[in-house]
């Protein structure tokens, strides 16, 4: 198994606030890798479903509780596991379907496992009712051509 060449761990109070700031952590972490920009784009915009899944859903009934965010940076590629300790998900399978959602109330699409599985390369979940779920995504990273710059004075 490859060796990272960087971890990062990120703990952030389940709290709408904390979105931006850890889809900003996460993609300024995994630029070290010199990732394309869309690259950056789709880890952001899949980090910013998994946080708000965890606000949202995770501790609707328990109060405030805390995400924990696990980087593992390779040379080619990003894993990110994003873990909560609220109410679980009952049926995983029906929670990855597109347009499930468990709050329909608040208008909610039930589209963010299927953001995230659409933005990363891989998606993993798992989860335990009344013990929390872990969100594993994976992102690989294209090689890009280093640009030769020219100029003059």
């Amino acid at each position: 198994m490859k060796q990272p060449t960087n971890t990062m761990k990120l703990e952030i109070s389940a709290v709408g606030q904390n979105e931006s700031f850890a889809r900003g952590t996460v993609a300024a972490f995994a630029s070290q890798a010199n990732p394309t920009l869309d690259e950056i784009n789709d880890i952001k915009t899949a980090i910013s479903e998994a946080v708000t899944n965890c606000v949202v859903h995770a501790y609707t009934k328990s109060g405030l509780g805390q995400i924990k965010i696990d980087c593992e940076l390779f040379h080619d590629a990003l894993t990110v596991r994003i873990t909560d300790t609220g109410i679980g998900i009952k049926n995983v399978d029906k929670a990855l379907e597109p347009f499930y959602t468990t709050r329909p109330d608040e208008e909610r699409s039930g589209m963010g496992f299927t953001v995230m599985q659409s933005f990363m390369d891989t998606l993993h979940v798992t989860s335990k009712v009344n013990q929390g779920t872990v969100v594993t995504m994976q992102k690989f990273f294209t090689k890009k051509q280093k640009r030769k710059v020219v100029g003059g004075a």
